[in-house]
């Protein structure tokens, strides 16, 4: 009520007329006229009021008014960002609805997840939102951390973190025998001794912690076929995990399919998409790779665009997108090149409909001239300064 008056007043005053008395003010009721005396100045001429001091009176009024409209909004409302922090609170699928994660594969050993993830940190600027890390399909008791979907490591960094697994039906290291295949897996071969336990443990994760994780099942499966079967093995198998977790009350994971991106793929990658039904997110890794794959220098809009479109046309129109890895080659000709094409990260995000995380791999793929991990203090400063976009720094909670 007392905005609609003051707003009453400010309307009065750029008419010319009179504002209405606001009863909350504490200056006096006006006094009836004088009219006794009249007569005693009834030759007398009032003082004419020029145009300019109208103007001025007029305009003071509106300034005072509104001023004190946007402070009583201001008292009324609470702090400014309130409303707009809890619009964007992840979804339940993890989703920010503001902008976008930032997220990254940090290369590190058996036990020092956690000092190479500071590390990577102190030097980007920020903390990370996502932390990528990949596990086979060993069995998962023991000491093998490679074969433990949420080791000790990997539940420390989650602690104020979210985490994605990707988990790959190999065993690193295994004999032949020994790796899996996805026809075992829809069979239910693997479950007592290896989905089950798995499942396990996440779900004890989401029990004790209340978070959930995204979790990938064979990442790029379309370079996977046909060692590991055919395509519709992988759906079968993809289709088979989902329903394991399932039925033995797994609910905090947010399912993530994982594929490589390139379009020579397409057919392929169309057959080997599980379903809306099984699918929360979809992921894929596209890279400026130059000298790596013999290919020219691709600007971040061009690695990521085309795909980008694909799948919205193909896969989902709907469904949230990550690009799950994200990188580029150094130019050894141009030492500015790497950092100029990280500079380009954050405009192009923004413009990429339903994109909503982006990690960056900060490793080498095989073969000469594939390092993609960021080279240098000026490509460091680069990525340091796109990731403090604020579209990158959402609320995690």
């Amino acid at each position: 009520m007392r905005f609609a008056r003051l707003l009453h007043r400010v309307t009065a005053a750029l008419r010319g007329t009179p504002a209405p008395t606001d009863p909350d003010s504490a200056d006096p009721a006006p006094t009836a006229p004088d009219t006794a005396g009249a007569g005693r100045h009834r030759g007398a001429r009032a003082r004419p009021v020029s145009a300019r001091r109208r103007l001025l009176v007029t305009s003071a009024v509106v300034v005072s008014a509104v001023l004190v409209a946007l402070l009583a909004l201001r008292n009324a409302s609470g702090p400014p960002d309130a409303s707009a922090k809890d619009e964007c609170r992840p979804t339940d699928l993890l989703e920010p609805p503001c902008g976008a994660w930032f997220g990254a594969f940090v290369p590190h050993a058996r036990h020092d997840l956690g000092q190479k993830v500071a590390a990577y940190e102190e030097r980007v600027g920020r903390k990370l939102d996502i932390v990528y890390t990949y596990h086979d399909m060993s069995l998962p008791e023991g000491t093998r951390r490679e074969g433990q979907l949420l080791s000790p490591e990997e539940q420390a960094v989650g602690e104020d973190r979210m985490l994605l697994l990707s988990w790959e039906s190999k065993w690193w290291g295994g004999t032949k025998q020994q790796q899996p295949t996805w026809k075992q897996i829809a069979s239910g071969q693997l479950d007592d001794t290896v989905i089950d336990v798995q499942a396990r443990r996440v779900k004890e994760y989401g029990e004790r912690t209340g978070k959930k994780v995204f979790l990938s099942f064979d990442l790029e499966m379309d370079t996977r076929t046909p060692a590991n079967g055919t395509p519709a093995e992988y759906v079968a198998a993809y289709r088979h995990i989902h329903d394991r977790f399932r039925e033995l009350g797994v609910d905090n994971v947010v399912w993530t399919w994982i594929i490589t991106g390139y379009l020579g793929h397409a057919d392929l990658i169309e057959r080997m998409y599980p379903g809306d039904a099984y699918v929360d997110w979809i992921g894929y890794n596209q890279y400026n790779y130059y000298r790596c794959h013999r290919t020219e220098w691709l600007g971040f809009a061009r690695t990521q665009r085309a795909t980008h479109e694909w799948v919205r046309a193909n896969i989902s129109d709907e469904k949230p997108l990550m690009l799950s890895e994200f990188g580029t080659a150094a130019d050894a000709d141009r030492p500015d090149r790497q950092a100029e094409w990280y500079a380009e990260v954050p405009g192009v995000l923004k413009d990429l409909d339903g994109v909503k995380a982006a990690l960056q791999w900060n490793h080498r793929d095989p073969g000469p001239h594939c390092n993609l991990a960021v080279a240098g203090d000026a490509a460091w400063d680069s990525l340091r300064e796109a990731v403090a976009d604020p579209y990158l720094n959402q609320p995690l909670k």
